[in-house]
Parts: C-alpha cells; structure tokens; sequence
C-alpha cells in the first residue's frame, strides 16, 4: 500500500523532473517511503533488494499509486561484481543523479553471543556493500564531469555508540567517516555525500530484529524522545529529498538526525536492555530467527 499522499511533501510537484534516483533496499521500510516520495515528485526511480520479487512488487504498487516509472532490480550489494553489472543496467538508460544508501541488516543481540557469521550478516551489507556502491556510481559521475548525490541512512549510535546493536554500530560509523571523507575528496569535482541518521521509525522489517513482539504503531509514546513520538514517514522522506535535489548543493559532509531530539538526551539506543538475562535473550533470539525465516522464503538471489 502507498504510504504518501502529495499533501505530505514540502516540496512543488516535478520539483524532481529529470532526476534518476538509485536507492538500495528500496523494496520495503524507509526506502519504498523515499522512493515513493521521489516518484511523486517527479524521478524515474531505481529500488535494489535481494528478494528480487519484493522489489518488482514495490515498483508495480508504486506505479499504479502514482504512474511515472520505478524499477525494481535484484541485487546482492554484497557482491562488488553484482553492483557493478546492476549499475551498467541502470547507466544504460542515462546516469544516475543522486544515490541513496538505504540497504542495511541489524538485530539486537548480546555482543559475547555474536557469531562471525552473525557480525558479517550486517557488515557486510551496511559497511563493505554501501561502500561498494558509492565507489561505483562515484567513479562514474567523476570519470564523466557529472555532478551526483549521495544520501546514507545512518543512526545516531555514530555519535554515542550502540550496545547491543555493535555490527550495525560500527558499520554506521565507518559509513559516517566515508561521507565526511569523500565529501571533501570529491566535492571539488561535483559529488555531494551527506546522511540521515533516523530515530525510531517503526517499520514491519527492522522492528521484527530489534523490537521483538513489540508494536508498530507509529504515534506510539516514547518518554526517550522529547517530542514523544516515534517517526512519520512523512518526515523522513521530506529530508531525503532535500539532500538529493540540487536546491541542496551547498550542503556537504553533513549527517542530520531526525529524531526528535532523543540523541541528545542519551536516548536512542538499546542500553535498556543490559536488564535483561538469557530467558529474555532466548525469546528474543527465537522471534529474530522467525523474521529472518520469513525473509529468506521471499529472497531469489
């Protein structure tokens, strides 16, 4: 179902006329609302996921909520190969104007119970594959002369840590120090990096692995946020577009929380959880496992 209606958006419809937008993990969450949101406004949209099937399913819903044209493309950006041939599929079709890093994977979890496999489920999305994807289309819009923005879905745990959430911490982090870095690297040469680092945004996905059994109820109370709600879609989608529209271009090397402020009141984290012991750890783990379960029966590639 189509989560945005015009009324919604801050921004005059066709503000995004002639822009083409890539944004992995498109399908579902934060990335079907931003590309909905860019759709509406005027892009042609790319989406990537690795359930091949979500993401034609998004593109198709989005479409006949709001025409215009939207992709869906199977892609495993954990594979350096896979993105580069996804991309030149993409670039047939004309190049890229902004890129948003959306695709990530986390679960809460006592660090001392993390696998290897485990910590590279989520590294090796958030970290290496977002990192692979900014090179790619970086490398492109630089060798050509064309400008580019590139938008990375961060947390505010880059700023104060995540306990409990440590491979999705770390990897945000080191995405953190790639926007401020590749910011002033290519900045010169036309290329834009900045992030969005979200608070509670209730989504069916992510709140499956890190609010088990939990609500999803977006006007839910929250007493760790000063504005007392968790996040509208809405309100997300509205940022993204700004930092990917060249009304934007003088922004540079920044990452923005909207969160309503809980960062700054030491909220924003799972540091709650270190009352738990290993019964709440167990039923957690096995409502973790179901999630991933239900995912992996949808996944193609």
């Amino acid at each position: 179902m189509a989560e945005l209606a015009m009324s919604d958006l801050m921004f005059r419809e066709g503000l995004m006329k002639g822009q083409r937008i890539l944004i992995t993990g498109g399908g579902t969450g934060l990335g079907k609302v931003m590309a909905e949101a860019c759709l509406m406004l005027g892009a042609e949209v790319y989406i990537w996921g690795r359930r091949g099937g979500v993401v034609e399913d998004t593109a198709k819903e989005l479409m006949d909520a709001h025409g215009g044209k939207v992709v869906g493309m199977a892609c495993d950006i954990r594979v350096p190969e896979a993105i580069h041939d996804a991309m030149d599929q993409v670039w047939a079709g004309g190049p890229l104007t902004g890129l948003v890093n959306n695709a990530a994977g986390n679960f809460i979890s006592r660090t001392e119970d993390l696998s290897p496999r485990g910590f590279d489920a989520i590294a090796n999305i958030v970290f290496r594959g977002s990192f692979f994807v900014t090179l790619d289309c970086g490398k492109r819009w630089l060798e050509a002369g064309q400008h580019g923005s590139v938008v990375s879905i961060l947390t505010t745990w880059v700023w104060h840590g995540g306990p409990f959430t440590v491979p999705s911490a770390m990897s945000k982090a080191g995405l953190n120090v790639m926007t401020q870095s590749l910011a002033v690297e290519w900045g010169n040469r036309g290329v834009r990096l900045n992030a969005i680092a979200p608070g509670p945004f209730p989504t069916e996905g992510a709140w499956a692995r890190l609010n088990p059994g939990g609500s999803t109820e977006r006007e839910k109370a929250d007493p760790t946020i000063p504005l007392g709600r968790t996040g509208e879609m809405r309100e997300l989608a509205n940022l993204a577009v700004y930092l990917l529209d060249p009304g934007s271009a003088y922004v540079n090397g920044q990452t923005i929380a909207i969160d309503g402020g809980s960062h700054l009141q030491g909220g924003g984290g799972y540091s709650r959880l270190a009352s738990w012991g290993d019964a709440e750890w167990e039923e957690a783990r096995n409502s973790i496992r179901a999630a991933n379960e239900k995912d992996r029966a949808q996944r193609t590639v």
